[in-house]
């Protein structure tokens, strides 16, 4: 099926004859399931769901029953072909849209029949375009309803999707970390008039009010006094402007500030109030700018009045007028926080343009009822948000973002917050900002960039039985450089920009090109060979008085997180000295006093009555997980304590995930009584997290596992590695006790923290209310 909603705002020639590069931009069209267009004034947005079929590594226990021989695998690795649900979304102007009809009437192949679904101004055009085509029937949606719809989809589904905008700061773009709950919220929706929306829950919208000065009142007045007729080119010249020799200041009126009524000198007093006393011509660009700020001027009071009256303080703003301008988000922004005082924040979003093709796909797709999954933005097929700079001219502008393209994936799992944070709302995951931080992001995007000839290297050696691997690989390589070059010209393109999402984005194009899991074989050897130094580990460590012990299990924990294959200093060793181990590991750790220390707090705390559950968030295979976890936990356990071991759900690095874990754990109990006994009563719990990256968003975690940590009384959370308790998490503010631990394994981080490499962060925090 087709769905369309669309605005007519003004009328461009179609050209039938455009070519579309399908392979590029309508990918895996020939699986489209159904349609949505949204038709703006010079954009139309295309929406559609379509079906992937991709590999996946999956690892299956091999039959232990029978007598063993010296160098069987734990278990065997099988890549598997999966099929999975995405969401297509494509901006593209409107002089591509009959080609665009002429590939959905072609691929509607599936479908019974074929409508095409339409709402607002622009449906009745698309009647008689539809018309062409015998089988394409047309019926309309509703225009704010798709508006609304959409836009719930974008702020549940992408954790940054909103931001701010402040044009004087190094970062001009500040995205917020969305709530995990976006209601209730107010949407000022500025097309030709202005539309005030209070949105409350999922179906539940009002309009509350609106005005007829909106961004038509701008081009409309706009064309009149430059005699400009595109709307872009208006904005641009308003972006050379001097509002101020057009517009009567308080300080034109009384020499200076009205410091009785508390107005600055430089305040408006009316706009276009100088063309009424000076006899003088006013240029093109000074006009545009008063324009504008007396119509964002109007709409900001408005806006803000709202807000007041309905106590809301998530303010978005979207529609033709935003569009990504610089120069509207800025004056809007100006508007809101002068009104406001600063209590409230202009908001705006990085698909705004995509909202009513999005709800219309939705409204059509609701026997499918999408909105029970959580989607992921998958960063290999997205294009990112362009840059809206102001220097750059409305052609130049257009013809940069020709096709601008978003792609959601359907998570096998369903994502909520953790139950233990302290506050969901102010949660950030990561440690570092990098649009915010220039000398971190040009060390680590050098970092990744470094790293690239090693991960190609890797993803051939693990499929060395694919010819086609080589090019394979070497079609990754250009995708993930052509993203990191990206990022270094628009830090912002996909959002917030932090080591996690250089970590995701690589982890994405390595899906995109069938490397699922580069290090499947390099676990697999690993994890063989630390089981069976497993033993003689516990026993080593059961000899020793209960001092000694403690520190022997935090230490070997320590140790066992050296091995990781993402940190460059460590594979670099691993590749060259096979022979490097557990022993080697302990000798490469620093001394105590370590660089975060809080190792006698814990002590002191051990002590005391046990935890109730720990939630332990594993990290990486092999040593780390059987040397440096198990025995760990297997103290905890005999304290008195349940565990959950929460591991990825999907591959990443060499990290280990859920699927291995069971199959390692299984192979433990049978060796150990204490593990055995644990799985047997239930004390010791296997959880996937629902995430498949070397970091941890605690915001997005499988509902499963938030519902055990709720059910068991989690009173303990232990984060390990740098992925999830360096790079993310290492503010993160929890209700309960926690252990934040890792080893720093690169050189540049270390320094930056004041130590140097294989510095250790121990790091044992109890909430305040807690300590009380």
């Amino acid at each position: 099926m087709c769905y369309i909603v669309g605005a007519d705002r003004g009328s461009h020639s179609m050209d039938k004859s455009i070519t579309l590069p399908p392979d590029e931009i309508f990918r895996n069209l020939e699986n489209a399931k159904r349609f949505a267009i949204d038709i703006g004034g010079s954009l139309t947005k295309l929406a559609y769901y379509s079906t992937v079929q991709h590999k996946v590594a999956k690892v299956r226990s091999f039959d232990h029953s029978a007598k063993e021989t010296e160098g069987d695998p734990l278990y065997e690795i099988s890549v598997q072909e999966e099929i999975t649900a995405r969401l297509h979304f494509i901006k593209f102007e409107n002089a591509y849209i009959e080609t665009c009809l002429d590939f959905i009437k072609d691929h509607l192949v599936n479908t019974e029949t074929k409508v095409i679904k339409a709402t607002g101004g622009g449906a009745y055009k698309m009647i008689q375009t539809c018309l062409e085509f015998k089988d394409l029937l047309v019926d309309k949606e509703d225009e704010m309803t798709c508006l609304i719809k959409g836009c719930n989809f974008v702020l549940k589904n992408i954790p940054h999707e909103a931001f701010v905008y402040a044009k004087h700061a190094d970062s001009e773009f500040r995205f917020q970390n969305t709530h995990p709950d976006i209601f209730p919220y107010l949407l000022i929706n500025i097309g030709s008039g202005v539309s005030i929306v209070k949105v409350e829950a999922e179906d539940k919208f009002e309009r509350i009010g609106g005005s007829s000065i909106g961004g038509g009142t701008f081009w409309g007045l706009g064309a009149l006094l430059t005699k400009t007729k595109r709307f872009d080119e208006l904005l641009q010249l308003a972006s050379k402007g001097q509002h101020t020799n057009v517009d009567m200041l308080v300080k034109d009126i009384y020499g200076g500030a009205y410091g009785s009524l508390g107005l600055t000198g430089d305040l408006i007093a009316s706009s276009f109030g100088k063309s009424a006393t000076t006899d003088k011509e006013f240029s093109k660009e000074d006009m545009a700018k008063s324009l504008l700020h007396m119509i964002s001027n109007d709409i900001g009071q408005l806006a803000c009045l709202y807000a007041k009256l309905h106590n809301l303080t998530r303010v978005y703003f979207g529609g033709f007028f935003i569009r990504g301008h610089p120069v509207t988000m800025h004056t809007i922004t100006y508007s809101i926080n002068f009104f406001t005082k600063g209590e409230v924040q202009a908001l705006f979003l990085r698909h705004e343009g995509y909202l009513g093709a999005i709800g219309a796909f939705l409204k059509g797709a609701e026997e499918d009822n999408p909105n029970q999954y959580s989607w992921g933005e998958n960063y290999a097929g997205s294009s990112g948000l362009m840059s809206v700079s102001p220097e750059l001219n409305p052609v130049q502008r257009a013809r940069s973002g020709t096709f601008d393209m978003l792609e959601m994936d359907r998570l096998e799992r369903q994502l909520v917050n953790l139950p233990l944070l302290q506050d969901p709302t102010s949660y950030i995951p990561d440690t570092v900002e990098l649009t915010e931080d220039a000398l971190a992001r040009v060390y680590w995007l050098y970092c990744f960039e470094e790293a690239l000839d090693g991960v190609v290297k890797r993803a051939i050696a693990s499929q060395k039985d694919q010819p086609e691997a080589v090019e394979r690989a070497e079609k990754f390589r250009q995708k993930y450089r052509h993203k990191l070059q990206t990022l270094r010209h628009q830090p912002f393109a996909y959002g917030s920009l932090t080591v996690r999402s250089l970590l995701d984005t690589r982890e994405h194009c390595l899906n995109e090109f069938n490397f699922p899991d580069p290090y499947s074989k390099i676990k697999q050897k690993e994890n063989d060979m630390a089981l069976k130094y497993y033993l003689k580990v516990v026993k080593s460590v059961e000899e020793l008085s209960w001092e000694q012990r403690q520190f022997t299990l935090v230490k070997g924990l320590l140790a066992g997180n050296v091995f990781d294959w993402g940190a460059k200093a460590v594979s670099d060793v691993l590749e060259s000295d096979p022979e490097f181990g557990f022993e080697q590991a302990k000798q490469q750790l620093q001394e105590r006093p370590w660089l975060v220390d809080a190792y006698n707090q814990w002590i002191e705390r051990l002590k005391g009555p046990p935890h109730k559950c720990a939630l332990f968030f594993v990290d990486n295979s092999g040593i780390d997980i059987i040397l440096g976890v198990f025995p760990f936990i297997r103290e905890l356990l005999i304290r008195g304590t349940e565990v959950v071991l929460a591991s990825n759900s999907g591959p990443a690095l060499n990290d280990v995930t859920n699927s291995e874990l069971q199959i390692l754990t299984e192979r433990i109990a049978a060796m150990d009584p204490v593990i055995h006994t644990a799985l047997k009563e239930d004390r010791l719990a296997l959880v996937q997290n629902g995430s498949s990256s070397p970091c941890l968003d605690l915001s997005r975690l499988d509902k499963v596992l938030a519902t055990v940590v709720r059910e068991r009384g989690t009173d303990l959370v232990i984060i390990e590695g740098m992925g999830r308790a360096i790079h993310t998490n290492y503010y993160a503010m929890l209700s309960c006790e926690s252990l934040k631990l890792a080893v720093i394994k690169n050189s540049w981080l270390a320094e930056r923290l004041g130590g140097k490499i294989f510095s250790v962060v121990f790091k044992y925090e109890v909430p305040s209310k807690a300590q009380g």
